[in-house]
């Protein structure tokens, strides 16, 4: 390249350097704001592996979709632990975390207990009803009032015994303020009728995002009482919805329809022993126990029906089919997912930290059967991934909650209190 050529292009750089601009000058007035640095979690990868079932099936039916049974499995790449912090709790069934950390714990045999974070557990608190604590019965969930700090309510539900039989109820009373009483105890729900039986009472409780109570009844696990899951004039077999003085709320599918249970949200269930909502779309899931095989999760939805006994991917325990043996029927609900064989879900939760980042809005099942912790990864209302935690421990798990600093809390038939985090 010529000198002269060389010459032109600096001069003509020059030129544009010192012409005037026509842009606004930029005028900063933040000068002495400093800005904060928010830095998100990185949500590492989800890492798939091969399903987590193993196991032979109990029954030979087919899922009616991909991905309805024995998804992916996923493996938790984030360092966490688990901690026994007591191991001398008598067969826990509810677990709920109040606004200053505590944790409620209802024993089986109808004692509440306020356990501290470190594990220590308070005195018996008693003031119940009458209990039938045979079998599967006793003083089951507990939920805490979403406006504890006002009104200090606990709300239950319970098996409760009347020269009649027994039907699961739910009650209602205040936590003294040294959290070592209850006060004015109320039955505010009874699932009627009442039955000669001591099985699949459900029990879960939930409230929504309004403030109505979900309930959850099984179907007294008996021929006799199985049908009462497909009619809407009784308490069997259903997930229900009230408000906090036990009227059934009004928006309610049946409430105007004659000869009908109204608190009825959603029927054709067998045993629902989990319930959550869902964080992101204020959805409601259930965990529901089949007979063998069948365990399912459902996504409850108002007026549907979920279909028990009529369909089902599970056998009767002797090994004959339930009813026709068929899983699909018209105007019935399918499972997002389900188990076979089973597995026993029972208490759930969905995961609302970002402690743990790759577990944000996964729903964690307690199990009894497959003594482990499931945790599912849903997209799009589909399970897309499961893992199995815990499961060395050989404990059957009852019920899992979250605590306040993104820490889980599960409890254990055997008695054990466990916190899994970081």
């Amino acid at each position: 390249m010529s000198k002269s050529i060389i010459f032109s292009l600096l001069l003509s750089l020059f030129l544009f350097a010192c012409a005037p601009s026509n842009q606004e000058p930029i005028i900063d007035n933040d000068d002495d704001i400093e800005e904060p640095i928010i830095i998100e979690p990185e949500v590492p990868d989800i890492v798939f592996v091969d399903p987590v079932e193993t196991n032979l099936p109990n029954t030979s039916y087919f899922p009616a979709f991909e991905g309805q049974t024995r998804v992916s499995g996923v493996k938790t790449t984030t360092p966490f632990t688990s901690t026994v912090l007591t191991p001398s709790l008598s067969e826990p069934w509810g677990i709920d975390i109040l606004p200053n950390g505590d944790l409620v714990v209802t024993e089986k045999s109808g004692k509440l207990r306020i356990v501290k974070s470190d594990g220590s557990i308070g005195p018996a608190i008693t003031g119940f009803p009458a209990i039938n604590s045979s079998g599967q019965g006793g003083l089951l969930d507990v939920v805490v009032s979403p406006q504890f700090t006002q009104d200090r309510m606990l709300y239950f539900t319970l098996s409760l015994q009347s020269s009649q039989g027994s039907l699961t109820a739910v009650g209602k009373a205040q936590l003294s303020n040294d959290q070592t009483s209850l006060n004015n105890f109320e039955l505010i729900y009874e699932a009627t009728p009442y039955f000669n039986g001591t099985g699949h009472y459900g029990s879960r409780l939930v409230f929504d995002k309004a403030g109505y109570l979900f309930i959850s009844t099984g179907d007294r696990q008996s021929i006799q009482t199985r049908m009462n899951s497909q009619n809407l004039d009784n308490g069997h077999g259903k997930v229900l919805r009230i408000s906090t003085d036990g009227t059934p709320a009004q928006d309610n599918p049946f409430i105007n329809q004659d000869n009908s249970h109204t608190p009825i949200y959603a029927y054709g269930l067998r045993n629902v022993q989990g319930l959550a909502i869902d964080p992101v779309t204020g959805g409601l899931w259930a965990s529901e126990m089949g007979p063998l095989g069948g365990d399912e999760v459902n996504l409850i939805q108002s007026s549907k029906n979920y279909g028990w006994p009529i369909i089902s991917y599970g056998k009767e325990y002797n090994g004959v089919s339930i009813g026709e043996g068929i899983t699909q029927q018209e105007g019935m609900e399918q499972p997002v997912y389900y188990w076979d064989p089973s597995i026993a879900p029972s208490g759930m939760t969905f995961y609302t930290s970002n402690m743990i980042p790759e577990w944000e809005n996964n729903l964690f099942i307690a199990t009894l059967r497959g003594q482990h912790i499931v945790r599912l990864i849903i997209k799009d209302n589909r399970v897309i991934g499961e893992e199995r935690l815990l499961g060395n421990e050989g404990q059957r798990f009852r019920d899992i909650t979250m605590g306040l600093n993104g820490e889980l809390y599960a409890i254990t038939d055997q008695g054990r209190l466990y916190r899994i985090g970081q």
